[in-house]
């Protein structure tokens, strides 16, 4: 993607599911889901295993379906898990999918871009969105 395309993505989203969010502040996940909430999105951690519990301000869901509307699935995934999260984004209306650093599904981006959505895999949207020198909130 561009960066253009990057910025674009950064700064229209407002509802983010975070799909592997943990509450284990030594995880990538954490700091990414902390940032974004800093940054103004609404965001929804989505991890089975601590469902129920708050995390930066939000309740974790236990499935992405429960996420309720949403503009990005932001995947915390192993490469070969990825593919089943984008294809359940895709149903429920996702405008885009982002892999986290390390997240690779080539196959997946195809099936998401076919249907319409956005797909970014390998990068994090905290380093982007510095490396873009985004303001720090979107705008309402």
């Amino acid at each position: 993607m561009t960066d253009d395309e990057i910025r674009d993505i950064l700064l229209t989203t407002r509802q983010i599911a975070v799909v592997g969010a943990s509450d284990r502040p030594d995880r990538p996940s954490f700091g990414v889901s902390a940032f974004l909430v800093s940054r103004g999105y609404a965001v929804t951690p989505v991890n089975p295993g601590i469902a129920g519990r708050d995390l930066h301000g939000s309740t974790v869901v236990a499935r992405l379906a429960e996420a309720g509307a949403l503009d990005m699935v932001d995947v915390f995934r192993r490469s070969q898990d990825a593919g089943a999260v984008v294809d359940e984004a895709i149903r429920l209306g996702a405008r885009t999918v982002w892999l986290q650093l390390g997240v690779v599904d080539d196959a997946a981006g195809e099936r998401a871009r076919t249907a319409g959505l956005r797909f970014v895999q390998d990068r994090c949207p905290v380093i982007e969105w510095r490396r873009l020198g985004l303001p720090s909130r979107i705008v309402a």
